[in-house]
């Protein structure tokens, strides 16, 4: 259920982020910022099931509203504009991110009361990374 992932979650370590975001084509500058950011992912569940990522930091707060399972647009932190779908994967919150014939996966899930977010696999020309 989407509900165990309700709550904030402080961002505390960050692997092979840099490297992701050269391989999207993130420039030099948004990437240093990027690496030295430690944002909050604030998560709550509307009454109607709508779910809100909120990631919030001293840089810049982004927020996704979205149902599961069901393909919205997306714009994100670094500005590229993706047709994104969230789903619940084997106890996983999966969100896909599709645009120019890339994709990202990010899996995000609790392990021993931490939310784990390091899994992202991006996708380019039948191959993926990370």
């Amino acid at each position: 259920m989407v509900e165990k992932f309700v709550g904030t979650w402080k961002m505390i370590a960050s692997e092979n982020f840099d490297d992701y975001m050269k391989a999207i084509g993130v420039g030099f500058a948004t990437r240093q910022v990027g690496n030295r950011t430690k944002p909050n992912l604030i998560v709550t569940v509307e009454d109607d099931g709508v779910v809100c990522l909120k990631s919030q930091s001293t840089f810049k707060t982004t927020e996704i509203r979205f149902k599961l399972n069901v393909p919205f647009e997306e714009t994100t932190a670094d500005d590229r504009k993706t047709t994104t779908v969230v789903s619940l994967e084997g106890g996983k919150l999966v969100q896909k991110q599709s645009w120019d014939g890339k994709e990202t996966n990010i899996e995000r899930e609790i392990t021993d009361g931490k939310l784990i977010a390091v899994r992202i696999k991006f996708y380019f020309f039948g191959k993926y990374y990370f």
